[in-house]
């Protein structure tokens, strides 16, 4: 999805929200050639005609609108409408052109539509089944159903404009596109993502390693079924796709979808052969239809296999959260009591301190210098305390799942007063509204502001730069702060920075710090990301 925060002018709706960005027209341009070439295979395999059994095309499309969001669907529907142009196969010399036309962009915004609402219902707070990676799974088998759906008008009232005629004619047909663009999705899309992702600022998602056992396993539940299948067709039962299918769903909920993926495309790579070139429509439409139930079985039941695996990771997660939240809780007593003993007796001291700063003055630059420093020592320690007792009293937060731009904003406007006293531009970066953690919203947004405060204080009169990505399955804060190496050090004792270090560890991240000769200090805090994109 597009980086860019809740609050970005482009993402209320409107035209800017399907403005595509200068950032991707490489990816449109790709999408041009490859719309094409996938286009061609599918005449070569099917035929010319309105639908086709095979149609990979939609998986480039599926792929490009999931990987981008369906703020791209105008352009997309732009560029399938510019091939099929080049292609001779619309005409505008005839009278039916603008009925052509529809013909073409409908499919596009039916799979736009799908991708946004999918996603949406996945980023809701009820969505407790839409774990990461089933939203794509979800997605990627209701876009052609709901594009053959969305077809049916014209069908019905213009056969002659798909070649079809009679209730029979027009169910086979809008059937033969659903199977062809599953077929196209399911096949062509992970792959193409998984590709994408490889030159992606977020890292590419690793494929799990299979141990030799599991492998063995797989082979075998496949192997066998393929057999099965050979067996009844050779016995003249033809080609019962059932076996295959319970093989496929069992390797998808032991493995997971990308094993699942694999033995499909083994499946599929068996069956097209018997479907190109001059073969009866009627036995290509059975064949495909029931590669297309393997596919959807198959996929599907790998996707709630990781979905369930991601989930018991979540709960174990928030299981240690918890844990450290009572540790955190306990600490947070003890210092409200220490911190509540030696408030009294330290404000007495600097009392007594600012005072000894005043009639030390003329008594000579070394007692007045002494005095001056115990000034201000005691003064920085007071207002530590003063903070401590503040950050003391607040109640520990249950670990919920957490946006990060939620947390950033709440964050910079803490921050952003006492920047601006300090003559200090705060730059803050957009950040992905998909990047979330699961985390103590206090806490983790005492530790960003302890960070950021230390960054405004040594810097003066330059700035702090704020910016969070994600680093395969870590997101990563980085608050950098400009400042000449010839600055005198700042007062304080690095409390903060201890705090700080303290709360993101009990999150399972960590935070590291380090300083290039140009005097440019980065504090870069990890933590552990919930969710998977696809």
């Amino acid at each position: 999805m597009a980086t860019m925060p809740f609050d970005h002018p482009a993402m209320h709706f409107g035209l800017r929200t399907w403005l595509p960005r200068w950032s991707d027209a490489v990816a449109l341009s790709l999408y041009a050639v490859g719309f094409a070439l996938a286009h061609a295979v599918a005449v070569w395999w099917s035929g010319e005609g309105f639908y086709s059994l095979w149609f990979p095309a939609a998986g480039l499309r599926f792929a490009l609108l999931w990987r981008l969001g369906a703020r791209l669907t105008p352009a997309v529907a732009l560029i399938e409408l510019a091939v099929d142009v080049a292609k001779g196969v619309i005409v505008f010399a005839s009278p039916d052109w603008p009925i052509a036309v529809v013909g073409i962009v409908r499919p596009v915004l039916a799979y736009g539509l799908v991708v946004a609402a999918i996603r949406r219902l996945a980023s809701g707070r009820r969505a407790e089944l839409l774990v990461a990676p089933m939203p794509f799974g979800l997605a990627a088998v209701a876009a052609p159903h709901f594009a053959a759906l969305v077809a049916l008008p014209q069908a019905m009232l213009r056969p002659d404009m798909t070649g079809v005629a009679g209730a029979q004619s027009i169910v086979l047909s809008l059937t033969a596109f659903t199977v062809g663009d599953l077929l196209g999705v399911l096949i062509v899309a992970p792959p193409v993502l998984w590709a994408a992702g490889l030159g992606a600022r977020r890292a590419a998602p690793q494929w799990p390693r299979m141990r030799t056992a599991a492998l063995v396993e797989a082979v075998l539940t496949l192997g066998g079924a393929i057999g099965i299948v050979a067996a009844l067709d050779l016995l003249g039962l033809g080609w019962q796709p059932m076996p295959v299918l319970l093989a496929v769903a069992w390797i998808g909920l032991r493995f997971g979808r990308h094993a699942a993926w694999a033995a499909l495309l083994v499946v599929v790579v068996l069956t097209l052969s018997r479907t190109a070139g001059a073969v009866a429509t009627p036995q290509r439409l059975n064949l495909h239809l029931g590669l297309s139930m393997i596919a959807v079985v198959g996929y599907l039941a790998g996707s709630f296999a990781d979905s369930q695996r991601r989930a018991r990771t979540d709960v174990a997660r928030r299981d240690r959260l918890l844990f450290q939240a009572e540790r955190l809780k306990t600490l947070r007593a003890m210092s409200v009591a220490v911190i509540h003993e030696i408030s009294q007796p330290l404000s007495t001291l600097a009392i007594e301190a600012r005072h000894l700063n005043a009639i030390a003055r003329d008594a000579g630059p070394e007692i007045a210098a002494s005095a001056e420093l115990i000034d201000r020592k005691a003064d920085t320690l007071s207002a530590l305390v003063r903070r401590l007792r503040r950050f003391g009293g607040r109640v520990v937060d249950e670990p919920t799942p957490l946006p990060l731009v939620a947390l950033i904003d709440s964050v910079v406007g803490l921050a952003a007063p006492e920047a601006k006293a300090a003559h200090v531009r705060l730059n803050v970066a957009p950040v992905d509204p998909d990047l979330a953690v699961l985390g103590q919203e206090v806490e983790l947004a005492q530790a960003v502001m302890n960070l950021l405060r230390n960054a405004i204080q040594a810097c003066g009169d330059a700035t702090v730069d704020l910016s969070v990505d994600a680093v395969g399955d870590r997101a990563r804060v980085t608050i950098t702060n400009r400042c000449s190496p010839s600055r005198a050090p700042q007062p304080g004792m690095g409390v903060g920075t201890l705090v700080a270090r303290a709360i993101v560890a009990a999150h399972g991240g960590s935070l590291d710090r380090d300083i290039d000769t140009r005097g440019t200090v980065r504090a870069i805090l990890t933590l552990p990301l919930i969710g998977d994109p696809a």
